[in-house]
């Protein structure tokens, strides 16, 4: 009797046994298997490393070798650009006052002579002009650094004192040495007849306008005219005692009465017709133009992406790009009125006085201006004007150069700018003469003609910045193309 189907599963059915023990080695495998096979787990664990983040390695790893040699040359070639810019733009700083003392003598200062050639004073013979004259004469020969005295004919100014000052004032000289008329003759009188109201200080004049450049006047010009003043009146008190003391027509009396007649016996009267007081002034004319500079330099990385909104399509339409030109245009400059409109309040929170009258151009006044109570506004608007001038030049450059190379730009738009503008050009190598068409030249021209009522040029200062704001307007769509394209070609890659 065959029983097929329970043979079957006998035959191919594990006994209890057989299933016991195959399920004690299934139970050890996988114990083992729990445990981790030791090639095996090596293999997984490395499988899993290439898998995940790569791991940190020494400097010198032998993975680096590409990328620290990349890296090597890309610090050389920056440190090499950096280095050159150094040398060559700083340079610029330095090289202005570079021949200072070779060029004083560009600082012109008139020596007329008045004395005795004036009615009613003529006919005598005038000592003190002529010693003047001669030593100014003198030095101009001499090889040591000195001021550019030039000597004029009275009749140049039509035998007017006041003539003098005006020139003065027009910027024909930075200074002007006046012998008055009645100098020599004066003096003889008050020996002779005892005159008690006989004053030195009648005796010459020297006038300035401070406020035209008082770093150049306080460093330069005025110490040299003090040490002249000073070399003159030892120089004639010397010989004017000794004629004296020689005269015996003349009554000791008199002497007694008139000291000053013979010690000092003369004098310089100094006018300073525009002094650069009160010292608030200083940034609004020098230091504080820098931050002008870097406020419409700025304004480019704070307002750039908020204009980029137009050209996103993000939940709208992009905006025309000739449109997005005009607008951003239109956006920077309306900003630069109300920037400009801040940076200028401060001087009037601070108490410059921009409410006084105007004043004669040949007497010594303090802060007059010109425009009387619109010259806040003149001031503004050469801020205004200047800051389009700038920042325009800035927007330009940065749309096309880009990082990181817009800070070098920075830093050479600072250099030349202030360069040439809070020191004297006269001073300067000819080199530098290029900054009379520089921006920052200008405003602090205008800002100074018009905080002091000076000399005005104001109207070529004016021009000066407008060819710049037509210059940078002009080139404007043309750089925003440039900066499209860049950023087009960043998006491909």
């Amino acid at each position: 009797m065959r029983f097929p189907r329970t043979r079957q599963r006998s035959d191919h059915s594990p006994s209890s046994d057989e299933t016991v023990g195959d399920h004690a080695i299934d139970g050890n495998d996988g114990a083992l298997g729990g445990q981790g096979d030791p090639e095996k787990s090596s293999d997984d664990e490395e499988k899993g490393q290439n898998d995940g983040p790569p791991q940190p390695v020494g400097f010198f790893n032998k993975g680096l070798n590409k990328v620290r040699l990349e890296v090597f040359k890309l610090w050389a070639r920056t440190t090499l650009i950096l280095s050159v810019f150094i040398l060559v733009v700083l340079s610029l700083y330095w090289a202005v006052l570079f021949h200072v003392e070779k060029n004083t003598s560009s600082l012109t200062v008139f020596v007329v002579d008045f004395d005795g050639r004036v009615p009613p004073f003529t006919g005598g013979t005038p000592l003190l002009g002529p010693m003047i004259t001669q030593t100014t004469e003198k030095m101009r020969s001499a090889p040591e650094p000195h001021l550019g005295y030039d000597t004029i004919q009275p009749s140049v100014f039509d035998h007017d004192p006041l003539a003098v000052r005006q020139a003065v004032y027009d910027w024909k000289a930075y200074a002007a040495i006046i012998v008055m008329p009645n100098a020599t003759v004066m003096l003889q009188q008050a020996v002779d007849q005892a005159n008690v109201t006989y004053d030195p200080l009648g005796a010459c004049q020297v006038v300035y306008v401070e406020a035209r450049d008082e770093t150049t006047y306080d460093n330069y010009i005025l110490p040299q005219l003090n040490a002249l003043e000073t070399q003159i009146t030892s120089k004639f008190g010397q010989m004017w005692t000794k004629m004296v003391m020689q005269n015996t027509s003349i009554p000791r009396e008199n002497l007694q009465q008139v000291p000053q007649a013979l010690s000092p016996a003369i004098g310089f009267s100094q006018f300073n017709l525009r002094p650069f007081r009160p010292a608030v002034m200083t940034p609004a004319v020098t230091i504080g133009l820098i931050y002008l500079i870097i406020l419409s330099f700025f304004s480019f990385a704070f307002y750039l992406p908020i204009h980029m909104k137009f050209l996103s399509s993000e939940g709208h339409p992009p905006m025309k790009f000739p449109q997005f030109i005009a607008w951003r245009w239109a956006a920077t400059i309306t900003a630069y009125f109300f920037l400009s409109l801040s940076y200028s309040i401060i001087s009037l929170a601070f108490q410059i006085p921009f409410n006084n009258h105007s004043a004669p151009t040949t007497e010594v006044a303090n802060n007059p201006e010109p425009y009387g109570k619109g010259t806040f506004v003149v001031y503004w608007m050469i801020n205004y004007i200047g800051m389009i001038a700038l920042g325009l030049a800035c927007e330009n450059v940065a749309m096309v150069i880009g990082q990181p190379w817009t800070a070098m730009w920075l830093i050479f738009w600072v250099i030349t700018n202030v360069s040439t503008s809070f020191y004297s050009l006269d001073l300067t190598p000819k080199f530098f003469y290029w900054g009379y068409a520089w921006p920052l030249h200008n405003i602090v021209e205008a800002s100074r003609s018009t905080l002091f009522q000076l000399h005005s040029r104001i109207g070529l200062n004016f021009g000066v910045l407008f060819v710049w704001c037509f210059i940078n307007t002009a080139l404007f769509p043309v750089c925003c193309y440039v900066l499209r394209k860049k950023m087009q070609k960043e998006k491909g890659q």
